[in-house]
C-alpha cells in the first residue's frame, strides 16, 4: 500500500483593502489557476479584508456570503479551503479560521493570541481552544499569525498531529521573525510546518513581503516565495514523519504540561 500523500496548495496574495468583493474575485482566478487535482487550499489570514481593526464594519456571520464563497468553492472544486476571516458571533467578533469542507463539513478555530501592538485584543475575542484536522490520513493543527511567536500553544505532545499550519498577515519588517520562528516550529515538532502570508501594501501603508513558507520535520525549506503573488501545490508524504520521529524520538523526552486559562 503506498505512504499517504496530501497536496497543499498556498495561495500569498496581495489583498485589497477592505474590498471583499475584489478579494473573492481575485482568489476564484487563483484558485482556477491552481493545474491538476486540488485537496487543500490555504488562504491568508484576514483573507478578504485585509488585517482590519473595524470589525463593526466588515464582519460577517457564519452564515454570511464569504462562508458561503468558501462552501461553493470547495464543493465546485472538490477541495477543503482555509483560510480565516472576521466573524461576529453573539455579538463578539473573533479572527476565526475556518476549514471548510466540499461535503459541508465546516471547523472553526479562533485565533488564540490577539496581536496586543496593532490593538487586535481590543476588537478581537480571543479564542480558547486548538483545533486539529485531519484529511487523507494527516492530522492538520489550524493556527493563525501571533500564534507563532507562542511555542507552548502549538507544541505538539506526544504525536498530537503531523502538520501546523499558519495563515497570516506578517509585515514586511519582521519578516526574518516569521521565516526563523516557521522553522524552529518544525524542528522542535518534528512536523511539517506550512505558513502562508501576503504581499503588497495593506491600508495602514504596511508592507507585506509574503516569504510564504514550506518546512520539513528536520527543518529543511521545501518551498518559499517573497514579494510576489504566488499558486504553489507542495505534497506532503507521511512517511517522511513517521520515519523522522522514528529514527530521531525526540518528543517522547519533552516536558509534559496542561495549559491553563
Amino acid at each position: 500500500m503506498p505512504a499517504a500523500e496530501l497536496n497543499i496548495t498556498l495561495i500569498q496574495p496581495d489583498i485589497v483593502w477592505e474590498n471583499k468583493d475584489a478579494n473573492l474575485r481575485q482568489y476564484e482566478q487563483l484558485i482556477e489557476s491552481v493545474p491538476g487535482r486540488k485537496e487543500v487550499v490555504v488562504l491568508p489570514e484576514m483573507f478578504s479584508t485585509g488585517f482590519s481593526m473595524q470589525p463593526e464594519k466588515l464582519a460577517e456571520t457564519m452564515d454570511g456570503p464569504s462562508v458561503e464563497w468558501m462552501m461553493d468553492m470547495t464543493k465546485k472544486h472538490r477541495c477543503i479551503l482555509t483560510g480565516s476571516l472576521i466573524i461576529e458571533e453573539d455579538g463578539k467578533y473573533y479572527n476565526r479560521m475556518l476549514w471548510v469542507q466540499p461535503d459541508g463539513y465546516i471547523g472553526v478555530y479562533d485565533k488564540r493570541h490577539l496581536f496586543g501592538y496593532a490593538d487586535e485584543d481590543e476588537h478581537y475575542q480571543p479564542g480558547a481552544k486548538r483545533v486539529i484536522a485531519q484529511v487523507k490520513g494527516f492530522r492538520i493543527c489550524l493556527l493563525v499569525c501571533y500564534d507563532l511567536r507562542f511555542p507552548v500553544w502549538a507544541r505538539n505532545q506526544g504525536d498530537d498531529y503531523d502538520v501546523l499550519l499558519y495563515v497570516a498577515n506578517w509585515p514586511e519588517r519582521r519578516n526574518l521573525a516569521w521565516k526563523t520562528l516557521l522553522q524552529a516550529r518544525a524542528i522542535e515538532n518534528q512536523c511539517y510546518v506550512v505558513g502562508v502570508n501576503r504581499v503588497g501594501k495593506d491600508g495602514k501603508d504596511i508592507n507585506y513581503s509574503g516569504d510564504s513558507s514550506v518546512f520539513g520535520p528536520l527543518g529543511e525549506l521545501i518551498w518559499q516565495k517573497s514579494n510576489e503573488v504566488a499558486v504553489h501545490t507542495v505534497t506532503l508524504q507521511k512517511d517522511v514523519i513517521v520515519n523522522t520521529r522514528e529514527q530521531l524520538p525526540f518528543l517522547k523526552d519533552a516536558d509534559r504540561f496542561i495549559i491553563l486559562d
